[in-house]
C-alpha cells in the first residue's frame, strides 16, 4: 500500500478564528486538511518560497514538468494528491504532473520554512521528501473546488432500496486527543507502515508575525496510535523543531530539523524514533532529496542556494555547488547514469549564466563538472525525468526545446512549424514516450496537448484547446487526467465556443468522444441527455490532500473503476454537482451521490468507503462492496466529529483507517482509529472473483489488445488480502486504422487520411543520410506508442526502407546560438548553419567569419553543436557560409555586429554659443575603439532624435538662455548619455583667470569640484562687484595648474537696445577687470586657505558679435585679432628657437592640458588624452587659432588624462 507524509489544517477557537494546520509526514506525501466547521475563513499562510522568488506566484512562462510523469490532472500541484511513498524509489509523487517553475522540480518546498503543506516530488528514481513549508497559501481542499453546491439533504433519507442494513452498524474505534498541546497549531504524522506499528506526531506553535515555531512536541506511539508517550526530553527540552522526515528506503530511519531561527541542527534515529542524535549544522536546510537505493545518501539545499551532499545520513555535510537553481537537482537515474552517486544540476557558472551540470557527489570541483549541454539554458527548465532530459534555451524571443533520450546528445524538440509555444508543460513520460501541453501564441486560458514518438524529438496534436487554470499559488493547472490501471486512456475538459466540456480517449489521444450520461438518476427516472448537445462533465482535479479523495480517483488495483465528482448537461458546472462511478473504464457511469461525497478505496479496491464533504458534524461512513450499487451505513465515533479528513489503508495487512478532526469548536484535536477488518466476513476464494472485459463502446480491442481482468464480484463481502493479483489475459489484435496516429509533420482531413501540412517537406527527413545508405520513409503514419497491435495495416502504414537520394543542398541558414547579430569583442560567437535539404554527411562546409579567417569542414558533423570564433576587433563583419556537393550549392549570409562595450560618453560642447550661428557638438565615448555606434541626439525640449553613426554633429540654436543638449550612444545591448547646457547669446566677452599656487594643493581634479570651485568664484565677483549672477559664468579647467575661463554675459531682455547693451557690457567687463586686477577678488577654500583670483595675461576673445556690421571699434577689434594670429603664427614656426615659448610647449606636453566639462551638472565623463586626436602643440596653436579667428571661445566639455583605452581583445 503506498504511503506518504500528509498535512492538514483545522480551528483551535472561533474568537482568535484560527485555522490549524496538521502536516500529516505519511512517509513523506504532504497534504492540508481544511477546518471546515470554523466559523471565520481560514488564513493565508505565509508563501516561504517567496523568501527565494517572488515571481512564485505569477511563475514565468517555460519549460515545465509533472514530477512522476504520469499525467493526473494538475498540472501545477505541488503537493501529492493520493497517499504516496514518501520518497521510496522510483515512487510516483502525487499527481504525476506539478509545474516546473512553479512547483519545483528538487528538493521540495522553496522557503521551506513556511507553514503551509509539504510537498513531494520524484527526481528520476528519487524521491524529496520535503517538510512543511512550501506556500501554500489556502487550504487545497477548499481551493480547488470552486463554489460547493449546496446539500440537498443525506443520502441515507429516502433511499432504503439502495441500502442495506436499517440497524446501527458500528465499526472498532479508539480516540487519542492531542492533550497538552492545546496552543500548537500545526502537526506533522509519521506512519511507518509495512506492518510496523509506530506512528510519530511532531505538533509545532508557528508563529506567523515572527515567521517561525516557537514550541514544538514529539509524540510516538507503538500500537498504532492507541496509545503516545512525549519525547521533549529524549530530544531536548529546549530543542525547538520545525520538520520531520522518514528514509524511504529505510523507515526505520528518521531526522528531525530544528527551526533555523533558534539554532541549525539535525537529530538522527535509526529505531524508528526511540532515541536520536543530535548534530549542528553550519547551513540551513530548505529541502532535502534522498537518493532512491542508497539509504544513507543526501542531498540538502540551503536557504542561499548551495547544494550539499551526505553519504552518512545527514552526520557529515560537504558542499558541492554555489548557485543551484532552486528544485534543480536530481539524482541519477539506475540503468541510464553510470555513476550511482550522479548528480544532475542546474546552476550559475562564473559568467552568470545558467547550464546544466553534472559530478559525482564526491568529485563536485570545477574540474571535475562536465556540461552534457555546450550552452547555457534558460534558468528553471531542467527536468530529469525518467530516460529523458529536458532544458529550454529562449533565442532571438522564441523559446526552443531540447532532449536528451537515455542520455544520447540533446536534440530539438520538433513541435509543429507554426505551433510557437508560448508556454510548455512535459505531462507524462511513460512508457518511452513523452505527452505535453503546450500553450500556443494565439491561446490563454487553454492548451494543446501533443504526443512524442519515442526519442521525444517529433511531436502531433493529440487535442486542441484543453482548460487551464491558475493554483493556489499561480501554477499551472491542466484539465488532463490519466486513468490507472489501463493505459491509453485519458480524460481532459476541452473548450469548445466558451463552453468547458469532458471527453475521453482509449488509444492515447488519437480520438476522443464524449462522455454519456447515465441512464437513470438516483431515483431511477430516465435521464433525458442527447449527445452531442448533453452529456457527462467531470471535475479533473486531483486532491493535493490525501485526507480527501479529490474530485476524480482511480487504482492501479482497481482498473476500469473511476469515481468522479461532475454534472450531466450541455457543459461543465461547479454548481449542483454529484458522484458518479464508472465499472468498465468510463464507457458507461451511473450517479452514487447527489452531494460531495469524498470517496476511498479500501482493501486493494475491492470496497468502497465514502464520507460526506460537509461542515456539520458526522458520525457515519458508507461502504459498497458492489461497486456502489448499494451502500451500508457505519458508525465510526459515538460522538458526531468536525472531520477535518481522513487517512486510509496506511499498512495493507493492518486494514486501519484514520479519521482526524474535532468534537467541538474549542476541542483538542482527535485522531479516531477506525479497524475495518470486522466488515469482511471472510478471505476470498476462487469462487467471490469474476472477468471483465475491457472495451471501447463495444470494441474489444484498446491499444491493440483484448484484456481480460480478474475482479471481484459485486456484493462479495470478503477480503482480497495481499496476495491479491489481478490476472490479466491478455491477446494482440490485428491492426486498424484506430492504432495509427498521423506521423510528425501530417495532418488528419477526412477519410481519416494523414497528409502533409502545407509547411511540411516529407522530403526534409531524408537529410540526414547520404548516398548510399536508407533510411525510414515515413508514410505519414506511426504506431501509436505501446499499442501492441500486429499484422493487418501494420505493413501498410509502417515507416518503409529506402535509399538514400542525392540532394543539392538547399534552404541554407546561419544565425548565432543566442539568436543575437551582436556580439562582444574578445569573446565566443557561435554559429549555428542549418540546412533544410541535402545530403548532410556528403556536403562540404565553408564558414567565412568576415574578419580574413574561414573554417572548411567534410559535413556537417562537426558543426552540430555550433562554431565558435573570436572576434579581435570590433565592426560589422559578413559572415557567410557555403554547402556544396556533387549536385549542387547554396549560400547564406549573416552581418554581424562586433562592438567593445562603451563605459562612457562625454558631450563636448562650448559653453556659450551665438544665437543663430552653427556650433559643433561633439560625443567622446570611452574605450575609443567600440565599433559601430549609433548616436542619438536631443536638443531642448525636442521628443524626437535626430539619429546619427557619426560622433559628431553641427547645429543653430535660434532661442536665447540656457539650451540642453542630450547625446545617447547605442552598443549592442549598451545604452549610454550625457548631457550638458549651453548659454545662447547674442554677444559675449570672455577672459581667461588664474589663482594663486595654493589652490592647487587642494584640487583633486575631479568634475564635481571644479563645478563646486566655478560657483565659488561666480559668488565672489558678484559680491566685490555687485554684478548680476546671470551675467557671470565661470567654466573651470581640468589639469594642473588650476586654471578658469570668465564669460560676461549681457543682461536679459537687451536685445532692443543692442549698441547700449554693448557699452553696458563693456563697463560690466572693466568693472570685472579692475576688481581682479586689484586682487579684490578672494574666496576661503578652507580655513586658513585664502585662494586669489587673478586675470591671465592674454585675453583670447574680446567682444563676440553676431551682427553683420562692424563699429570702428569692432573693425579694430579684428585688426587686433589678425595682427594676434599672426604672431601666433610666427611664433609657432619660430617656437623651437624662442626659449621661452619652448618651455611653454613642454609644460604643456607634460601635464597634457585638459578641456573643461560642461557647466551643467550631469558632469560624469571620462578624461580624454588630447594627444589620442593630435599632436599637443598642434593642439596648442589650433586652440589659439579658433580662440582667435572664430571669436568664440571653444574650450570644449571634454576632459582627459594620460591615455584614453582602445578596447582590446580578452
Amino acid at each position: 500500500m503506498e504511503k506518504g507524509t500528509n498535512c492538514f489544517l483545522t480551528c483551535h477557537t472561533v474568537f482568535l478564528a484560527w485555522t490549524w494546520l496538521l502536516l500529516l509526514s505519511w512517509c513523506c506525501t504532504g497534504a492540508e486538511i481544511t477546518c471546515r466547521s470554523c466559523s471565520s475563513p481560514s488564513p493565508s499562510w505565509p508563501s516561504s518560497s517567496s523568501r527565494l522568488r517572488q515571481e512564485q506566484r505569477q511563475p514565468p512562462r517555460g519549460l515545465r514538468s509533472w514530477p512522476g510523469g504520469r499525467a493526473r490532472g494538475s498540472a501545477g500541484a505541488a503537493a501529492a494528491a493520493e497517499p504516496l511513498p514518501g520518497g521510496e524509489p522510483g515512487g510516483r509523487a502525487g499527481p504525476r504532473g506539478a509545474a516546473l517553475r512553479s512547483a519545483g522540480a528538487g528538493g521540495g518546498a522553496p522557503g521551506g520554512r513556511g507553514p503551509a503543506a509539504p510537498r513531494t516530488r520524484r527526481s528520476s528514481e528519487g524521491r524529496r521528501a520535503l517538510p512543511a513549508g512550501g506556500g501554500r497559501g489556502v487550504p487545497a481542499a477548499e481551493g480547488q473546488r470552486g463554489a460547493r453546491a449546496q446539500p440537498r439533504g443525506p443520502l441515507e433519507e429516502g433511499r432504503a432500496a439502495r441500502l442495506r442494513g436499517a440497524e446501527e452498524l458500528r465499526l472498532s474505534s479508539t480516540t487519542f486527543a492531542l492533550t497538552g498541546d492545546a496552543a500548537h497549531n500545526q502537526a506533522m504524522v509519521h506512519w511507518s507502515g509495512h506492518n510496523s506499528s509506530v506512528i510519530l506526531i511532531l505538533t509545532k506553535l508557528y508563529d506567523f508575525n515572527l515567521g517561525s515555531v516557537t514550541e514544538s512536541s514529539l509524540w510516538r506511539s507503538t500500537d498504532y496510535g492507541t496509545t503516545y508517550e512525549k519525547l521533549n526530553d529524549k530530544v531536548g527540552l529546549k530543542t525547538v523543531l520545525s520538520y520531520l522526515y522518514v528514509g524511504p528506503t529505510n523507515k526505520r530511519k528518521i531526522m528531525l530539523l530544528s527551526d533555523p531561527e533558534i539554532e541549525s541542527s539535525i537529530l538522527i534515529s535509526s529505531d524508528e524514533g526511540a532515541t536520536y542524535q543530535k548534530y549542528r549544522l553550519n547551513f540551513y536546510i530548505q529541502s532535502l532529496l534522498f537518493h532512491p537505493k542508497q539509504e544513507e545518501w543526501i542531498l540538502a539545499y540551503s536557504l542561499d542556494q548551495k547544494l550539499y551532499s551526505s553519504m552518512d545520513f545527514g552526520r557529515k555535510w560537504q558542499l558541492m555547488h554555489e548557485r543551484v537553481t532552486p528544485n534543480r537537482f536530481y539524482w541519477s537515474v539506475t540503468g541510464l547514469d553510470k555513476e550511482p552517486d550522479l548528480v544532475h544540476m542546474e546552476a550559475r557558472t562564473a559568467d552568470g549564466h545558467t547550464h546544466y551540470l553534472t559530478c559525482r557527489i564526491q568529485e563536485c570541483s570545477e574540474t571535475k563538472r562536465s556540461g552534457p549541454f555546450s550552452r547555457s539554458i534558460d534558468i528553471s527548465s531542467l527536468v530529469v525525468q525518467d530516460e529523458y532530459i529536458f532544458i529550454q534555451v529562449t533565442a532571438g524571443g522564441r523559446a526552443n526545446y531540447y532532449v536528451s533520450y537515455r542520455r544520447e546528445p540533446f536534440a530539438q524538440i520538433k513541435l509543429p512549424k507554426y505551433s510557437l509555444p508560448k508556454d510548455m508543460h512535459i505531462i507524462s513520460t511513460d512508457e518511452n514516450q513523452v505527452f505535453a501541453a503546450v500553450q500556443e501564441w494565439n491561446q490563454n486560458d487553454t492548451y494543446n496537448l501533443y504526443i512524442s514518438d519515442t526519442r521525444g524529438v517529433y511531436f502531433t496534436l493529440a487535442l486542441e484547446n484543453v482548460k487551464s487554470s491558475r493554483g493556489l499559488e499561480g501554477n499551472i493547472i491542466i484539465d488532463l487526467y490519466e486513468v490507472a490501471g489501463i493505459k491509453g486512456i485519458f480524460l481532459a475538459n476541452r473548450k469548445i465556443d466558451d463552453q468547458i466540456k469532458t471527453f475521453i480517449t482509449y488509444n492515447k489521444g488519437r480520438d476522443w468522444r464524449l462522455l454519456q450520461a447515465p441512464d437513470t438518476d438516483l431515483r431511477g427516472d430516465p435521464v433525458v441527455c442527447q449527445l452531442p448537445f448533453c452529456s457527462l462533465h467531470l471535475h479533473l482535479q486531483l486532491s493535493e490532500n490525501p485526507y480527501t479523495s479529490g474530485s476524480i480517483s482511480s487504482k492501479e488495483t482497481a482498473p476500469g473503476l473511476l469515481v468522479a465528482t461532475g454534472n450531466i448537461g450541455s457543459e461543465l458546472s461547479y454548481t449542483d454537482v454529484g458522484v458518479f462511478i464508472s465499472s468498465d473504464g468510463g464507457n458507461s457511469w451511473r450517479q452514487i451521490f447527489e452531494e460531495e461525497y469524498n470517496v476511498w478505496f479500501l482493501d486493494w479496491g475491492g470496497a468502497l468507503v465514502a464520507m460526506k464533504h460537509t461542515s456539520v458534524p458526522i458520525r457515519h461512513m458508507w461502504v459498497s462492496f458492489d461497486e456502489g450499487r448499494s451502500w451500508s451505513k457505519y458508525s465510526f465515533t459515538s460522538t458526531p466529529l468536525f472531520v477535518d479528513g481522513s487517512l486510509v489503508d496506511p499498512g495493507i495487512e493492518t486494514q486501519i483507517m484514520t479519521v482526524f478532526g474535532h468534537f467541538s469548536l474549542r476541542s483538542e484535536w482527535q485522531l479516531v482509529k477506525v479497524d475495518y477488518k470486522s466488515i469482511f466476513s471472510r478471505r476470498c476464494n476462487k469462487d467471490d472473483y469474476q472477468t471483465w472485459h475491457l472495451h471501447n463502446q463495444g470494441e474489444p480491442c484498446v491499444m491493440g489488445e483484448r484484456k481480460i481482468y480478474k475482479k471481484r464480484k459485486p456484493g462479495a463481502q470478503c477480503s482480497l488480502g495481499r496476495d491479491y493479483s489481478q490476472t490479466v489475459v491478455s491477446e494482440p489484435c490485428v491492426c486498424g486504422q484506430g492504432d495509427f496516429e498521423c506521423d510528425y509533420g501530417y495532418e488528419r482531413h477526412s477519410h481519416n487520411q494523414c497528409v502533409p501540412a502545407f509547411w511540411f517537406s516529407p522530403s526534409s527527413l531524408s537529410k540526414d543520410c547520404s548516398i548510399g545508405q536508407s533510411y525510414l520513409n515515413s508514410t505519414g503514419y506511426r504506431r501509436i506508442v505501446s499499442n501492441n497491435c500486429t499484422d493487418g495495416l501494420r505493413e501498410k502504414y509502417m515507416a518503409k526502407m529506402e535509399k538514400c537520394p542525392g540532394k543539392a543542398p538547399r534552404g541554407l541558414h546561419i544565425l548565432t546560438t543566442d539568436g543575437k547579430l551582436v556580439t562582444e569583442q574578445g569573446h565566443n560567437a557561435t554559429f549555428i548553419i542549418l540546412m533544410e535539404e541535402g545530403d548532410l554527411q556528403r556536403t562540404n562546409i565553408q564558414l567565412d567569419f568576415g574578419d580574413g579567417i574561414a573554417v572548411s569542414y567534410a559535413n556537417f558533423s562537426p558543426v552540430e553543436d555550433g562554431i565558435r570564433h573570436v572576434y579581435k576587433s570590433a565592426g560589422i563583419f559578413q559572415v557567410t557560409a557555403y554547402a556544396e556537393n556533387s549536385l549542387g550549392s547554396d549560400t547564406a549570409v549573416l552581418f554581424l555586429h562586433v562592438v567593445c562595450a562603451v563605459e562612457h560618453v562625454h558631450l563636448s560642447v562650448p559653453f556659450v554659443a551665438i544665437r543663430n550661428k552653427d556650433i559643433n557638438i561633439t560625443a567622446v565615448v570611452w574605450p575609443s575603439q567600440a565599433g559601430t555606434l549609433t548616436y542619438f541626439w536631443w536638443f531642448g525640449n525636442s521628443t524626437k532624435p535626430l539619429i546619427t553613426l557619426e560622433s559628431s554633429i553641427s547645429h543653430i540654436f535660434a532661442v536665447e538662455g540656457m539650451n540642453t543638449v542630450t547625446v545617447q550612444v547605442a552598443a549592442g545591448n549598451t545604452l549610454i548619455q550625457d548631457t550638458k547646457e549651453i548659454a545662447v547669446h547674442e554677444y559675449f566677452q570672455s577672459q581667461l583667470l588664474s589663482f594663486s599656487p595654493n589652490l592647487d594643493y587642494h584640487n583633486p581634479d575631479i568634475p564635481e569640484w571644479r563645478q563646486d570651485i566655478g560657483k565659488v568664484i561666480k559668488r565672489a565677483l558678484a559680491q566685490v562687484t555687485g554684478i548680476p549672477d546671470e551675467q557671470i559664468l565661470v567654466a573651470v579647467f581640468p589639469g594642473l595648474p588650476t586654471s578658469a575661463e570668465l564669460f560676461i554675459l549681457p543682461h536679459k531682455n537687451t536685445t532692443e537696445r543692442r549698441k547700449s547693451s554693448e557699452a553696458d557690457l563693456e563697463q560690466v567687463v572693466e568693472i570685472l577687470f579692475n576688481a581682479l586686477n586689484q586682487n579684490l577678488v578672494q574666496f576661503e577654500l578652507k580655513p586658513g586657505v585664502e585662494v586669489i583670483v587673478y586675470v591671465t595675461q592674454l585675453t583670447l576673445a574680446p567682444l563676440v558679435d553676431s551682427s553683420t556690421g562692424h563699429s570702428s571699434s569692432a573693425m579694430l577689434m579684428l585688426l587686433s585679432v589678425v595682427f594676434v594670429g599672426l604672431a601666433v603664427f610666427l611664433i609657432y614656426k619660430f617656437k623651437r628657437k624662442i626659449p621661452w615659448i619652448n618651455i611653454y610647449a613642454q609644460v604643456q606636453h607634460d601635464k597634457e592640458q585638459e578641456m573643461i566639462g560642461s557647466v551643467s551638472q550631469s558632469e560624469n565623463a571620462p578624461k580624454i588624452t588630447l594627444s589620442e586626436f593630435t599632436d599637443p602643440e598642434e593642439l596648442m596653436d589650433k586652440e589659439l587659432d579658433t580662440r582667435v579667428m572664430g571669436s568664440i571661445s571653444t574650450i570644449a566639455n571634454s576632459e582627459s588624462t594620460k591615455e584614453i583605452p582602445n578596447c582590446t581583445s580578452v
